[in-house]
């Protein structure tokens, strides 16, 4: 998802300013500073969702997403918070597509599938995950990098980062947003990749 415009934005710009909209303002908001944006949108949810026919419906539920928040409290920056909530949407997708729920697989052994998968097959599978995750880190900027790796990775407290890094605890916690981000781009467009390849 490194297509996001704008995704450097200061977090300041994500926060609602707490004006809370009629339904008519809302309305007028929405046609003047969200449906502008709809081009940008739809070639941003083509290039990091690999379902085309889910792609209209994602635009909805990004839409609906949006003037929920916007009806109690007005975004400061429309276009920083449609990314944000396609970006957040696409996430939870992701996510919800690598759980099955229990009820989905009640007995195994009546769909013939084998309890676990060989000892070898895990092994090829996590050692992928790792290759996977270090490239992505490798790809991270300098300073997000080692914030990541300090708070993520070592576990340290942002004081402890922003000690061991000489810098702020504002600014370590936005290398690891700007950070974080990123992976997460990274680990939609490379399932993106992969469904396309498939």
């Amino acid at each position: 998802m490194a297509d996001i415009p704008d995704s450097g934005r200061e977090e300041a710009d994500l926060r609602l300013t707490g004006a809370a909209m009629t339904a008519a303002e809302l309305e007028a908001w929405f046609v003047r500073e969200v449906l502008p944006l709809e081009t940008m949108l739809m070639r941003f949810l083509r290039r990091n969702w690999r379902d085309r026919s889910d792609i209209e419906d994602l635009r909805q539920e990004i839409y609906v997403r949006v003037c929920e928040a916007a009806e109690a409290e007005t975004p400061r920056s429309a276009k920083s918070f449609v990314f944000a909530t396609a970006r957040n949407l696409l996430t939870d997708l992701i996510r919800r597509e690598n759980v099955v729920p229990i009820a989905a697989v009640a007995d195994p052994e009546t769909m013939g599938v084998e309890g676990e998968e060989p000892l070898q097959d895990r092994a090829l599978i996590a050692k992928d995950e790792l290759r996977r995750l270090q490239n992505a880190i490798d790809k991270l900027p300098p300073r997000h990098r080692e914030a990541v790796i300090l708070g993520r990775i070592e576990g340290l407290s942002g004081r402890e980062i922003a000690a061991r890094m000489g810098i702020a605890e504002g600014t370590v916690s936005e290398h690891l947003k700007l950070g974080m981000h990123a992976l997460t781009d990274f680990y939609l467009r490379d399932a993106t990749d992969a469904g396309r390849r498939s």
